[in-house]
């Protein structure tokens, strides 16, 4: 499948079809991780694109693995010795893809997980404070990355394959805005059980507090939103409502209707 030239205003092309090659799972984790990456680094919020790199470079090395060898390690355990495996896709024939596949993305993706594990993105203190060097440095990285593999799978120019990464950051950015400490939901549309479902979507890896959560929707009573909004989350399995602690998180369930169902209304990937 061939794109379609190029306009300035943007690409003719989502980057869910660009990567329509690789297989659905491993394409949305793909997409997911990436726009993640994206929507913290335009929110300036460097202290977690490290970790949000790291698990990007796991999925990146899956969808070489696929392409070069037609399988990919499973998504449900985690990549054993990283290095190990991108030696093997190295050393992969070379009738089995092209170079930029089998290595240079290899090696990218070595350095990026690499600087990850090496480097503290929050670090204090120190001669040079290089922590917002390393979040931009990962950044080009892992945009690399991504664009290398549609301009492979797309048989397109690199700079063309830059609009689809720059086009999916700029339609999940505006959903939820990082604001003078708080969060909000730009989506005005949306009722309090969907802004909580979006904004804990936002959080997946640390869960959010009730008391924030009431906060950010603007929910008028908190009693209310803890026995309408998130009790009712909690039961349909939809998150995990710790009354003790006062936590919630997303569910995988949860997870699945935010994409299938808040999202697409919102225009996104």
């Amino acid at each position: 499948m061939m794109l379609a030239s190029m306009s300035t205003n943007g690409p003719s092309l989502s980057l869910e079809q660009a990567l329509a090659v690789l297989p659905a799972p491993l394409r949305k984790r793909l997409i997911k991780t990436y726009a993640e990456l994206k929507t913290r680094a335009l929110e300036g919020e460097y202290d977690a694109i490290g970790v949000r790199a790291g698990r990007l470079a796991e999925v990146v090395l899956r969808a070489v693995q696929q392409l070069l060898t037609g399988s990919y390690s499973p998504l449900s355990s985690s990549v054993g010795n990283f290095k190990h495996e991108c030696e093997l896709l190295e050393n992969s024939p070379a009738n089995s893809g092209p170079e930029g596949l089998r290595i240079l993305v290899p090696r990218a993706l070595q350095f990026l997980y690499t600087l990850r594990n090496k480097r503290d993105f929050g670090h204090i203190g120190g001669e040079v404070d290089a922590h917002e060097i390393d979040a931009l440095t990962a950044i080009r990285v892992a945009d690399w990355c991504i664009c290398e593999l549609v301009r492979v799978s797309e048989n397109i120019p690199l700079e063309d394959a830059q609009l689809l990464c720059d086009a999916i950051a700029e339609r999940r950015l505006p959903r939820v805005w990082n604001v003078l400490g708080r969060r909000r939901v730009l989506a005005t549309s949306l009722n309090y059980r969907q802004q909580t479902l979006l904004l804990l979507y936002s959080e997946l890896e640390t869960g959010v507090a009730t008391e924030d959560l009431c906060a950010w929707t603007e929910h008028p009573n908190k009693a209310n939103f803890r026995r309408d909004v998130l009790a009712r989350l909690h039961k349909a399995r939809l998150i995990e409502w710790d009354r003790d602690t006062e936590m919630a998180v997303l569910s995988p369930t949860g997870a699945e209707e935010v994409e299938s169902s808040i999202l697409p209304k919102l225009g996104g990937a």
